[in-house]
């Protein structure tokens, strides 16, 4: 069991999972109200042959039944209640030579995931120059036209209309358009990086100031 965690935690995560009453769980697990009791302000503790009781009558492996106290603080996460609505005043737009980039949900900040409305320009991967690399994944959909992918690690792919492709962001890529005159996407970026966005946003500035 981790530091910080008592068997009184893990009885309570798992009582409030099934939204048992203290004497409905000591019906399920064959221990008396009273000990119960007990065992969840932590005045008494169980031995191991009896908890591994208690999780046979869950249903749970030993393994489950000490995960849940961690189950339990992860529900537990405040409601950051944080809300953006995509419009025209609130994205940033950013045109290089092989994209014009609108960043969606400007007004958010350190936001966990990066959208992206994305038009592709460059015709050929020779038009598009060196494939670029940059933290984390992204999910791109195609919202019009067609794309062909470029990856360090794949063979070309054509990705129309309607379709897309989930890729990790720290190969070299490349998007360009596929037997159209214009193709459009949706890119969902997502990291570790709390300041993904802003890496984001100075890949691309720097981008555009080499045009």
């Amino acid at each position: 069991m981790r530091e910080g965690k008592t068997l009184g935690s893990l009885v309570v995560a798992i009582r409030r999972r099934h939204d048992w009453t203290l004497k409905q769980m000591s019906e399920v697990v064959g221990i008396p109200l009273s000990t119960l009791g007990k065992v969840e302000s932590d005045k008494l503790s169980l031995s191991y042959d009896k908890i591994q009781k208690v999780a046979q009558r869950l249903g749970m492996s030993m393994a489950d039944f000490f995960s849940q106290s961690d189950e339990a603080e992860r529900s537990a996460k405040p409601v950051t209640a944080r809300r953006s609505l995509m419009d025209a005043g609130n994205s940033v737009r950013i045109e290089t030579q092989n994209y014009r980039y609108d960043y969606l949900c400007s007004d958010l900040t350190r936001k966990r995931m990066v959208p992206i409305i994305s038009e592709i320009k460059a015709r050929t991967l020779e038009q598009f120059g060196e494939q670029v690399s940059h933290p984390g994944e992204e999910f791109i959909y195609v919202l019009e036209g067609a794309i062909q992918v470029h990856l360090e690690f794949y063979a070309p792919t054509v990705i129309r209309q309607g379709k897309g492709i989930y890729i990790d962001s720290q190969m070299r890529h490349a998007y360009v358009l596929h037997e159209c005159d214009r193709a459009v996407v949706l890119a969902v970026c997502a990291g570790d990086d709390p300041d993904l966005e802003k890496t984001l946003v100075g890949l691309a500035e720097a981008d555009r100031a080499s045009i």
